[in-house]
């Protein structure tokens, strides 16, 4: 496993490291992903890949990383409103969640709810479709209504403790953080599956 990210490193190298989100911003930066400051873990970890694979820097999302104009809460927040500048905080949340509760009072906010509902609204707004406050909060009732989400699809700490409890029910808190801090030194992919594997290698 690489000890420090490296232009000439393989793609192996950067997929089975743990990089920080600061590691990431400033490597990004360094081989001039455009906005790299800007950008999720996520959509870092694939612009780096593809600079690995092809030798090019380029912005990995269409999604607006410039934000101008007022903010949406500046505009007073309702159903008919249109997202065009949408800031992710306390009193938007509770907006969504209070319209949601009005619309439907039973639905009760499960993990990674807001992860997957900020995806749609980004996904909607650069698939050239112009969402409405309502919209995203009928969205939230309605993930919210899924008996189970899909995995994040990337390796990350939640869907690492998500597979460790559903193999093992009677696993604590703090036995899945240990296995997760160990996956992160091992030279493997930083899932509960890769996990087993390097475990079973070591007790054969």
């Amino acid at each position: 496993m690489a000890n420090g990210l490296s232009p000439k490193m393989t793609v192996r190298d950067f997929e089975v490291g743990y990089w920080y989100l600061d590691q990431l911003k400033d490597f990004a930066a360094g081989i001039g992903i455009p906005a790299a400051k800007k950008l999720r873990k996520d959509e870092l970890e694939k612009a780096i890949v593809a600079f690995l694979r092809t030798g090019k820097a380029i912005l990995p999302t269409k999604r607006s990383l410039r934000k101008t104009g007022a903010k949406d809460v500046e505009r007073r927040l309702n159903l008919k409103l249109r997202i065009q500048n949408y800031t992710s905080n306390r009193e938007t949340k509770d907006f969504i969640i209070e319209q949601a509760r009005i619309l439907a009072p039973d639905v009760r906010e499960k993990s990674g709810v807001w992860y997957r509902l900020n995806r749609w609204r980004e996904e909607q707004i650069t698939g050239g479709k112009h969402p409405t406050y309502g919209d995203l909060v009928r969205q939230y009732i309605a993930l919210n209504k899924m008996p189970r989400f899909e995995k994040i699809p990337y390796d990350c700490y939640i869907n690492f403790l998500a597979d460790f409890f559903r193999a093992d029910k009677k696993a604590t808190r703090a036995e899945a953080i240990a296995a997760w801090r160990e996956v992160k030194e091992l030279d493997v992919p930083k899932d509960y599956v890769s996990w087993v594997k390097a475990r079973g290698k070591q007790r054969g």
